[in-house]
């Protein structure tokens, strides 16, 4: 059995090696080709950022097969024999706690570097030692006390209930809606400082535009995002009573009042479409299928790895392999979610003016040096926005570039205005 599950895991590895590797092939050709949407100069950057980040996915994705082997055939039974696991429920919460420890050292070096090197070399990250340092710390005491919760329940419930799959489903599926709804309010605001929004003409528009689709909302927040980074963003957090528009200092700086509406409008778009509610019933797919397959493993393959078949090394088995249940879904709740972003999109135009979304989407290219041409296999299984350069198209307009601008086009009678570069 265990030689079964080692060949369905390295074929999931190899699949999604080969996606990387096909990925960086056609971005090192495309950045060297005419630009689009930016400057020649930082379409080449956007490039070659993609690429080193995608080389580095593609070694902690090595990393990450190699830790599988490992656990599978070894690193369960040491970390067995080396814990003296019981199967009681706080046995299994200090084996599930080891588990999750060593695979979060393993994969900080990756962190670091994509935090301190990557992304400083090309100027989104602004983090400290400092700063990072308290972020893991907090992170590490929030997952002690509430996660540590989390396992307590679910390994008692392994322990103690028949069918406890599905008993499991109830309990995580509960616990992330509950989490959505306290995000906003109490988990987001550990690590970042939400600000009302000032008194403005701005905020009257934004708070119009959300009557005019019923959004009832706990307010409009400036989030400090740019202490940690310089990207920009903006999203609307919470269900119920928690919901809040929460914009990043970021784009309030580099967008226009008429392009953040138009970005706003989009994110309307999601709510007036009920796409939150269609996220949340296909995550509980997902996470209901995953404990169907994974809650109801055998005894053999436990005996393969030489470790009783126990709550602890149960759900850490869960765990492991979660990714390979979830990749299979990867394509239809991607090519779902692509849908809903053009539905949005249209919305936000009918709200904010085409124009402005158009100008909006560029400048989000532009600023985050998102390179805007993928791999189709990219496209198919990851992203769950569509390429820009398509978005642009079902809105009418044609991005490509020539010295530097964007090209007018002319489609039913409507001509594009022309973005130069500055």
């Amino acid at each position: 059995m265990l030689e079964i599950v080692m060949i369905l895991y390295t074929v999931y590895t190899l699949i999604k090696v080969y996606i990387s590797v096909m990925q960086i092939g056609y971005i090192s050709e495309e950045k060297d080709k005419e630009a689009v949407l930016m400057a020649s100069d930082k379409f080449r950057i956007a490039g070659e950022y993609a690429i080193k980040k995608e080389r580095l996915g593609l070694v902690s994705l090595i990393v990450d097969y190699a830790m599988f082997v490992w656990w599978v055939t070894q690193g369960f039974a040491w970390l067995t024999t080396t814990i003296g696991v019981d199967n009681s429920v706080l046995d299994a919460v200090i084996f599930l706690f080891g588990f999750m420890a060593i695979n979060y050292i393993i994969g900080l070096p990756f962190e670091l570097y994509q935090t301190f090197e990557l992304d400083k070399e090309y100027g989104f990250s602004k983090m400290t030692p400092k700063l990072y340092i308290l972020d893991q710390l907090k992170s590490i005491a929030m997952f002690v006390v509430l996660g540590g919760g989390i396992l307590f329940l679910l390994s008692w419930i392994v322990i103690n209930v028949s069918s406890w799959w599905i008993w499991g489903f109830v309990l995580l599926f509960t616990i992330a809606l509950v989490v959505n709804i306290l995000y906003p309010t109490i988990i987001a605001p550990m690590f970042n400082k939400f600000s009302p929004m000032e008194e403005s003409e701005l905020k009257s528009d934004i708070e119009a535009m959300m009557d005019k689709v019923g959004l009832k909302s706990d307010g409009i927040f400036v989030m400090d995002a740019s202490k940690r980074d310089s990207r920009l963003n903006a999203y609307f957090g919470g269900l119920g009573k928690t919901k809040r528009v929460v914009l990043f200092d970021t784009l309030l700086e580099k967008l226009t009042p008429k392009e953040l509406l138009a970005v706003l409008g989009h994110e309307l778009g999601h709510f007036n479409h009920g796409d939150i509610w269609k996220n949340i019933a296909m995550m509980g797919v997902l996470l209901f299928v995953s404990f169907f397959l994974l809650g109801n493993l055998p005894d053999e393959l436990f005996l393969d790895m030489g470790v009783e078949h126990k709550a602890g090394v149960e759900i850490a088995m869960m765990m492991l392999l979660l990714p390979l249940v979830s990749f299979v879904f990867t394509p239809i709740m991607s090519f779902v979610s692509r849908h809903n972003e053009y539905g949005a999109d249209e919305f936000g135009s009918q709200l904010g003016g085409k124009e402005n979304l158009v100008s909006a989407l560029i400048k989000l290219v532009d600023e985050n040096k998102s390179f805007p041409k993928s791999h189709p296999l990219v496209v198919f299984f990851y992203y769950t926005h569509p390429p820009v350069l398509e978005r642009l198209k079902e809105l009418g307009y044609d991005a490509s570039a020539v010295n530097e601008a964007i090209k007018p086009l002319e489609k039913d009678g409507i001509f594009t205005f022309i973005a130069d570069e500055k």
